[in-house]
């Protein structure tokens, strides 16, 4: 985070040929993508510099919150945009694939917004403790913050060795305390308040609740998501339910209908139980057809007694064939 006035386009042309170095290919596409929106609105800013960078004076006194999203997304010069940068295209490649493209794209929102928010706080309580309203209009702006919070995420998942901090063998454990010294010794112009928003959301996501709190929205979108798709509602015929995923049944359902249950109007043609009895003894006596392979007629239906007269006739009928 810096302010100053925009100098040469060099910076811009070494950061291409850094990105083509590393190779493209190589780059995973969220990185890639936020780094051409930085340089893309280096060269095409979405306001004036002093429109973007953000303050107490400009969000909160003036209610221009909209400089949250801009600020980390524009930078003072060409060299300003070139080391953040070259600096994002290793931090931003290297936890890309350890964490996966949807959440290193989430974890950049969030972690941009707040550094943004905290960097208003920090202002705000040293223009309270300080009485000094300086702090209030001081405006930041530039990537730089983000950086320092991925570069607390990056110590942390790869704790141990050591990291040389402008050529300065340094912990990788207080590798972003010396950086923030050092850079603010050196440059100036540099926001050391802003840094350090940096570097306290990276320990609030790393040690604090930020991560917890971060996967808890991300699976209630998800939930709301899954429920809200045409499948999850209840079918307008009644027959079936909400599907589960990976479920193979239906829960909170209606039976489907029982296409084996016995419909009288349906297959029967409209006769009673004992009419269709009936008939059907009519249809054994009277059947002349195919026998089994004793020669005996099929048999009366399950449950069902004939008379005596009945037998007899069955007989006689046996005897003639």
């Amino acid at each position: 985070m810096r302010n100053r006035s925009r100098g040469s386009q060099l910076g811009l042309l070494l950061l291409a040929s850094q990105v083509f170095q590393f190779g493209v290919d190589n780059v995973p596409p969220v990185t890639l993508g936020v780094l051409a929106l930085n340089a893309y609105l280096y060269l095409f800013p979405a306001a004036p510099l002093m429109q973007t960078c953000i303050s107490v004076q400009q969000a909160y006194w003036l209610n221009d919150w909209r400089r949250l999203l801009l600020s980390p997304l524009h930078h003072v010069d060409d060299w300003h945009l070139y080391f953040n940068m070259v600096s994002f295209l290793w931090k931003g490649t290297r936890l890309e694939r350890q964490l996966g493209g949807p959440w290193f794209f989430y974890l950049l929102s969030v972690l941009s917004l707040l550094t943004g928010l905290v960097y208003l706080v920090l202002e705000a309580v040293l223009t309270e403790v300080t009485q000094d309203q300086s702090y209030s209009m001081a405006c930041a702006v530039g990537f730089s913050g983000v950086l320092f919070a991925l570069k607390v995420l990056g110590n942390h998942y790869h704790p141990g060795g050591t990291t040389y901090v402008m050529g300065v063998p340094v912990s990788n454990c207080y590798a972003s305390w010396v950086e923030l010294v050092l850079i603010h010794m050196t440059s100036p112009g540099t926001s050391l308040i802003g840094h350090l928003a940096g570097i306290l959301v990276g320990l609030l996501y790393t040690t604090g609740p930020l991560k917890t709190v971060m996967k808890k929205c991300a699976d209630l979108v998800t939930l709301n998501r899954y429920n809200s798709r045409p499948g999850a509602h209840y079918s307008s015929s009644g027959s079936s339910g909400y599907r589960g995923a990976g479920e193979g049944y239906s829960r909170n359902h209606r039976y489907a209908p029982d296409y084996t249950t016995y419909r009288p109007a349906s297959y029967s043609g409209g006769l009673t139980e004992e009419q269709q009895l009936e008939a059907a003894t009519r249809n054994s006596l009277n059947d002349r057809g195919q026998t089994s392979q004793r020669g005996a007629p099929p048999p009366p239906p399950y449950g069902f007694h004939l008379s005596e007269e009945e037998i007899r006739q069955r007989r006689l009928r046996r005897f003639d064939n």
